[in-house]
């Protein structure tokens, strides 16, 4: 007896990420990203830097784009902001994960560009809405390659900037973040279990703005390469 599931719709497609060095693919389940995990990105964006508990939005799995992909500047905005990020991808599941452990649950590594519509996330603030249509659009998470943690480490300093046609706007160090990596990881499995196949997107340095028509934005974050994202001239 064949007890395998039918579909009344074709289910949809996988969304992964290539891992460097092989030729399998890293599935990808659910896209966490942090908020304001940069002093200087903070107040910026006219926020208090004080090391209060980080926060937490998600992006679909379905909003990840390839490196060097070209998107459609998105609809419904007119301010298309960059923001570079280190990505982690999770391996192993948990919950209540303790920090010192943390790491052990990290598969690896990979450079990310939270785009954002910041005129849409400015009017859902001022309203007390929920950020998702600024945050969760389609193609809203550019994403390199994965790089294995058993291949290069952990990764908790390194040159970290983001430039639009050749001019950087973006200049630090993984150093600078307020949460570290595993306390990201402690606190956001504190809040749901984390299972394989996750990332989180871990924020972003100071120095935000917009993408206009026929941009290329990149990336480079040290050990990792970069990351370059095109934005269609129409």
């Amino acid at each position: 007896m064949n007890d395998a599931p039918t579909w009344v719709i074709d289910p949809p497609s996988q969304p992964s990420l290539p891992v460097v060095g092989e030729r399998g693919r890293f599935p990808v389940r659910r896209i966490f990203c942090v908020g304001r995990n940069y002093a200087a990105h903070a107040r910026e964006m006219g926020h208090d830097p004080d090391r209060e508990p980080p926060f937490f939005f998600t992006k679909p799995a379905d909003a990840l784009v390839p490196d060097g992909a070209t998107i459609a500047y998105p609809p419904a905005t007119e301010s298309l902001h960059f923001e570079a990020e280190l990505v982690v991808a999770i391996g192993e599941g948990g919950v209540e994960i303790d920090a010192a452990h943390a790491l052990d649950h990290v598969f690896g590594y990979a450079i990310g560009n939270d785009l954002t519509r910041r005129d849409v996330q400015a009017a859902a603030k001022k309203l007390g809405r929920p950020w998702d249509m600024a945050k969760g659009f389609d193609r809203s998470a550019p994403c390199g390659p994965l790089h294995g943690a058993a291949d290069i480490g952990h990764l908790s300093h390194g040159k970290f900037t983001l430039s639009v046609n050749g001019v950087v706007l973006q200049d630090a160090d993984l150093a600078d973040m307020i949460w570290s990596v595993p306390e990201v990881i402690s606190h956001l499995s504190s809040l749901v279990e984390l299972q394989p196949g996750d990332l989180i997107m871990t924020g972003t340095p100071a120095g935000v703005g917009a993408l206009e028509k026929g941009d290329s934005c990149v990336v480079e974050i040290a050990t990792l390469g970069r990351l370059t994202t095109h934005i269609a001239v129409s």
